[in-house]
């Protein structure tokens, strides 16, 4: 079994390692981080000591109760079994789609069970013109002032270049 706070190995950019964030932050769920930079050295989630970790090779990467768990919605998943992450007798299933985004709003907790729509949007924007689509956009915002939200972000990691820093 795992001693001391869980321990997330991801990249500071990473839409997948973002998501994780996100969860662990509304759980209010404390863990120490370890940056696996995507670039350096050919991408350290290459290395020998990472492959013995994740053998695919990605980030993230959690330790958490005892067991290593290498796939976003995995964590949602484990998380939801031991912290009612998601709200109430909502399926699973509804997770499993990274295309049907499924806002759950609860006791004043915002969370969004796909593959959240935060890291998306960031993504997109540099791709898609967003502004046909205003419900994503106001949905972006709102989440954007969520504390949990603002503490996770990209632009907020130890591994962040200070050039990305908010």
């Amino acid at each position: 079994m795992q001693m001391g706070l869980p321990i997330l190995y991801s990249y500071f950019r990473s839409s997948c390692s973002w998501r994780v964030r996100i969860a662990l932050a509304l759980k209010g769920i404390a863990y120490n981080q370890v940056p696996v930079n995507l670039l350096k050295d050919g991408g350290q989630q290459h290395s020998a000591e990472y492959k013995t970790l994740n053998p695919m090779q990605q980030v993230p990467t959690l330790k958490i109760d005892g067991i290593t768990i290498s796939q976003s919605v995995s964590y949602l998943i484990h998380l939801n079994h031991h912290s009612k992450l998601l709200c109430g007798q909502e399926s699973l299933c509804s997770i499993s789609s990274p295309r049907a985004p499924d806002l759950c709003i609860r006791e004043q907790m915002v969370f969004v069970t796909t593959r959240t729509i935060l890291p998306e949007v960031r993504n997109s924007i540099y791709k898609v013109d967003l502004a046909p689509y205003p419900t994503i956009m106001r949905i972006n915002k709102a989440l954007l002032e969520l504390e949990a939200f603002k503490v996770s972000h990209p632009a907020r990691q130890p591994d962040t270049p200070a050039e990305l820093r908010a």
